[in-house]
Protein backbone atom coordinates (compact mmCIF):
# COMPACT_ATOMS: atom_id res chain seq x y z
CA UNK A 1 0.00 0.00 0.00
CA UNK A 2 1.12 3.59 -0.76
CA UNK A 3 2.30 5.58 2.54
CA UNK A 4 0.01 8.49 3.31
CA UNK A 5 0.43 11.88 3.09
CA UNK A 6 2.50 13.91 5.58
CA UNK A 7 -0.83 14.72 7.09
CA UNK A 8 -2.47 11.39 7.07
CA UNK A 9 1.06 10.51 9.21
CA UNK A 10 0.98 13.57 11.70
CA UNK A 11 -2.77 13.08 12.15
CA UNK A 12 -2.12 9.20 13.08
CA UNK A 13 1.12 9.70 15.20
CA UNK A 14 -0.73 12.83 17.21
CA UNK A 15 -4.00 11.22 17.68
CA UNK A 16 -2.36 7.92 18.78
CA UNK A 17 -0.13 9.69 20.90
CA UNK A 18 -2.48 11.62 22.52
CA UNK A 19 -4.59 8.72 23.91
CA UNK A 20 -1.60 7.36 26.03
CA UNK A 21 -0.99 8.32 29.60
CA UNK A 22 2.17 9.95 29.41
CA UNK A 23 -0.04 12.23 27.26
CA UNK A 24 -1.90 12.90 30.00
CA UNK A 25 0.59 13.34 32.60
CA UNK A 26 1.99 15.58 30.70
CA UNK A 27 -1.58 17.77 30.19
CA UNK A 28 -1.50 17.60 34.21
CA UNK A 29 1.82 18.76 34.73
CA UNK A 30 1.39 21.18 32.68
CA UNK A 31 -2.13 22.19 34.51
CA UNK A 32 -0.05 21.94 37.88
CA UNK A 33 3.02 24.28 36.68
CA UNK A 34 0.83 26.92 35.41
CA UNK A 35 -2.13 26.51 38.86
CA UNK A 36 1.56 26.78 41.02
CA UNK A 37 2.65 29.58 39.52
CA UNK A 38 -0.65 31.98 39.86
CA UNK A 39 0.45 33.28 43.07
CA UNK A 40 4.12 34.55 41.61
CA UNK A 41 2.15 36.31 39.09
CA UNK A 42 -0.65 37.53 41.25
CA UNK A 43 -3.46 35.51 39.54
CA UNK A 44 -3.25 38.27 36.86
CA UNK A 45 -5.82 38.39 33.97
CA UNK A 46 -1.81 37.83 31.58
CA UNK A 47 -1.76 34.16 33.87
CA UNK A 48 -5.37 33.14 33.35
CA UNK A 49 -4.87 34.17 29.85
CA UNK A 50 -1.65 32.02 29.09
CA UNK A 51 -3.98 28.67 30.29
CA UNK A 52 -6.94 29.70 28.47
CA UNK A 53 -5.32 29.91 25.22
CA UNK A 54 -3.09 27.34 25.40
CA UNK A 55 -5.97 24.91 25.78
CA UNK A 56 -8.08 26.51 23.14
CA UNK A 57 -5.48 26.24 20.42
CA UNK A 58 -4.78 22.78 21.21
CA UNK A 59 -8.57 21.92 21.52
CA UNK A 60 -9.61 23.33 18.35
CA UNK A 61 -5.77 21.68 16.70
CA UNK A 62 -6.98 18.35 18.34
CA UNK A 63 -10.72 18.63 16.32
CA UNK A 64 -9.04 18.41 13.25
CA UNK A 65 -6.46 15.85 13.93
CA UNK A 66 -8.60 13.48 15.57
CA UNK A 67 -11.61 13.84 13.26
CA UNK A 68 -9.34 12.69 10.57
CA UNK A 69 -7.92 9.75 11.89
CA UNK A 70 -11.86 8.85 12.69
CA UNK A 71 -12.86 9.39 9.22
CA UNK A 72 -9.99 6.92 7.55
CA UNK A 73 -10.79 4.56 10.38
CA UNK A 74 -14.53 4.22 9.58
CA UNK A 75 -13.43 4.54 5.71
CA UNK A 76 -11.08 1.57 6.56
CA UNK A 77 -13.80 -0.04 8.30
CA UNK A 78 -16.33 0.09 5.70
CA UNK A 79 -14.56 -1.33 3.40
CA UNK A 80 -13.71 -4.03 5.27
CA UNK A 81 -17.20 -4.84 5.33
CA UNK A 82 -18.11 -4.49 2.30
CA UNK A 83 -15.17 -7.11 1.13
CA UNK A 84 -16.74 -9.22 3.65
CA UNK A 85 -19.76 -8.81 1.88
CA UNK A 86 -18.95 -9.32 -1.38
CA UNK A 87 -17.18 -12.33 -0.56
CA UNK A 88 -19.36 -14.32 1.54
CA UNK A 89 -21.94 -16.50 -0.14
CA UNK A 90 -25.72 -15.28 0.48
CA UNK A 91 -24.91 -11.80 1.36
CA UNK A 92 -26.62 -9.44 -0.48
CA UNK A 93 -24.65 -7.25 -2.34
CA UNK A 94 -26.40 -4.39 -2.28
CA UNK A 95 -25.58 -3.84 0.75
CA UNK A 96 -21.97 -2.90 -0.30
CA UNK A 97 -21.90 1.25 0.41
CA UNK A 98 -24.88 1.19 2.89
CA UNK A 99 -23.20 4.16 4.65
CA UNK A 100 -24.31 6.33 1.64
CA UNK A 101 -28.40 5.48 1.87
CA UNK A 102 -30.56 8.33 3.47
CA UNK A 103 -32.04 8.04 7.11
CA UNK A 104 -35.09 6.71 5.73
CA UNK A 105 -33.50 3.74 3.74
CA UNK A 106 -31.50 2.71 6.89
CA UNK A 107 -34.45 2.94 9.46
CA UNK A 108 -36.28 0.45 7.19
CA UNK A 109 -33.77 -1.88 6.89
CA UNK A 110 -32.96 -1.69 10.74
CA UNK A 111 -37.36 -2.89 11.72
CA UNK A 112 -36.71 -5.49 9.29
CA UNK A 113 -33.67 -7.20 11.17
CA UNK A 114 -35.09 -6.56 14.50
CA UNK A 115 -37.96 -8.50 12.77
CA UNK A 116 -35.58 -10.80 11.83
CA UNK A 117 -34.10 -11.22 15.64
CA UNK A 118 -37.54 -11.11 16.91
CA UNK A 119 -37.86 -14.15 14.55
CA UNK A 120 -35.30 -15.95 15.75
CA UNK A 121 -35.35 -15.67 19.53
CA UNK A 122 -39.09 -16.81 18.74
CA UNK A 123 -37.76 -20.02 17.49
CA UNK A 124 -35.21 -20.54 19.99
CA UNK A 125 -37.94 -19.89 22.74
CA UNK A 126 -39.67 -23.01 21.23
CA UNK A 127 -36.70 -25.17 20.91
CA UNK A 128 -35.44 -24.56 17.44
CA UNK A 129 -32.32 -22.64 15.95
CA UNK A 130 -31.57 -19.05 15.46
CA UNK A 131 -28.91 -20.48 13.01
CA UNK A 132 -30.97 -19.79 9.28
CA UNK A 133 -30.97 -17.27 5.81
CA UNK A 134 -34.11 -16.08 6.22
CA UNK A 135 -35.54 -13.69 3.84
CA UNK A 136 -35.67 -10.19 5.58
CA UNK A 137 -38.98 -8.87 4.58
CA UNK A 138 -39.08 -6.13 1.70
CA UNK A 139 -35.61 -6.35 1.45
CA UNK A 140 -35.86 -5.70 -2.53
CA UNK A 141 -37.72 -2.88 -1.86
CA UNK A 142 -35.13 -1.71 0.73
CA UNK A 143 -32.30 -2.22 -1.73
CA UNK A 144 -33.57 -0.73 -4.16
CA UNK A 145 -33.99 2.21 -2.15
CA UNK A 146 -30.36 1.97 -1.11
CA UNK A 147 -29.24 1.80 -5.37
CA UNK A 148 -31.56 4.67 -5.67
CA UNK A 149 -29.63 6.74 -3.06
CA UNK A 150 -26.10 5.73 -4.16
CA UNK A 151 -26.96 6.66 -8.20
CA UNK A 152 -28.60 9.80 -6.97
CA UNK A 153 -25.37 10.84 -4.68
CA UNK A 154 -22.92 9.57 -7.68
CA UNK A 155 -24.58 11.89 -9.93
CA UNK A 156 -24.78 14.87 -7.45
Amino acid sequence: MKPGSWFTKFASAASHASGRAGTFVLAALVVLAWAVTGPMFDYSDTWQLVINTGTTIVTFLMVFLIQNTQNRDSQAMHLKMDELIRAMEGAHNRFINLEDADEDVLQKLARSYRALAEDAERRMRNGGSDIGCDEIEDIDAAASEVERAAAAKSRG
